[in-house]
């Protein structure tokens, strides 16, 4: 008996796999292709057609002569751009509010989904929940009218507590502290919803024989959800990094003055300046080119250090 098996095993081994052909995977899973095919053509239409219209990046782009038939001028927007006196600020500037961004609101979600997982009385725990979720569906321009009333020089709140009449939006310092603290106020609490997703697959029984064990509280966060969350974390890292550039420009452009340009004074912002206000659709392109540029170079870095400090990688 066991020799007959053995025998039908080695045949299961040794018989050659065979693969289906592409057309007849299609005819077998023709529904669920032709569920695939609907956000493909979507995708095509709104997302990759659109992208030839980057070629007016390198063209002098008249819109009565139209994409093909505006001037081929190569690289000479990139060039001025380049040269312009505030091209090293407003580069800096993008760099410097997106790192900063980035080191102080990445961990802020991870560390409330950690303490919020640690919370017992359920009913508690969806009131902290909804509370930190709240801000973040409250529009660009309400946070910043809210901003404007609370740092206001006569009546605001901020100057109320400190017996002050500090104007801070008219101080180039402060425009960076404003714009990430608001940002984590309005996001923290919406970011560290998919931590709590990952959180909540966390088999019980590790933490319940980490309790056998005599393990602290620190020492389960330490060596269960942590790890958890590592793969998660790494995913958003990735996503941030690759969006590095790109600057919330609503909430800049409502915040900024003529007084704290000096930290303001962002890409995004120029682009929407010459693209839509000075109608220089070439050079605004072109502009927007290279940040798209950066952030595509970041995305890969970012993901090349990851997949070999941790064993994960996403792109």
């Amino acid at each position: 008996m066991q020799t007959a098996i053995a025998k039908a095993d080695r045949a299961r081994t040794t018989s050659p796999i065979i693969k289906k052909s592409l057309g007849a995977r299609l005819a077998e899973n023709w529904q669920l292709y032709f569920l695939l095919l609907i956000p493909v053509i979507l995708t095509v239409i709104y997302k990759y057609v659109p992208m030839y219209g980057i070629t007016i990046a390198f063209k002098n782009y008249k819109a009565s002569r139209g994409i093909m038939g505006s001037e081929w001028v190569g690289f000479k927007w990139f060039e001025r751009f380049f040269t312009a006196p505030t091209a090293g600020r407003m580069i800096s500037n993008t760099i410097l509010l997106s790192l900063y961004s980035l080191l102080w609101s990445f961990p802020i979600p991870i560390i409330l989904s950690l303490i919020i997982n640690q919370l017992r009385f359920n009913r508690y725990k969806r009131v902290v929940q909804t509370v930190l979720y709240a801000p973040h569906f409250i529009s660009i321009m309400v946070v910043c009218g809210m901003i404007r009333i609370f740092l206001s020089p006569s009546g605001g709140l901020v100057n109320l507590m400190f017996g002050t009449s500090i104007d801070f939006l008219t101080e180039a310092s402060a425009f960076r502290t404003i714009y990430i603290a608001s940002g984590i106020w309005q996001d923290a609490g919406w970011g560290c919803i998919i931590y709590l997703a990952t959180l909540a697959n966390v088999d019980p029984t590790l933490y319940e024989a980490a309790k056998i064990d005599g393990a602290s509280v620190f020492q389960r966060i330490k060596n269960i959800d942590f790890p958890a969350l590592l793969p998660m974390a790494i995913l958003n890292l990735i996503m941030s990094a690759g969006s590095l550039m790109n600057v919330g420009f609503e909430k800049v452009w409502l915040l900024q003055t003529d007084l704290n340009k000096a930290t303001s004074d962002v890409i995004s912002v120029y682009v929407y300046q010459q693209g839509i206000e000075n109608a220089k659709y070439s050079y605004s392109t072109a502009v927007g080119l290279f940040n798209t540029a950066v952030n595509l170079i970041l995305l890969v870095i970012v993901n090349t250090i990851s997949s070999k400090v941790s064993d994960v990688d996403f792109v």
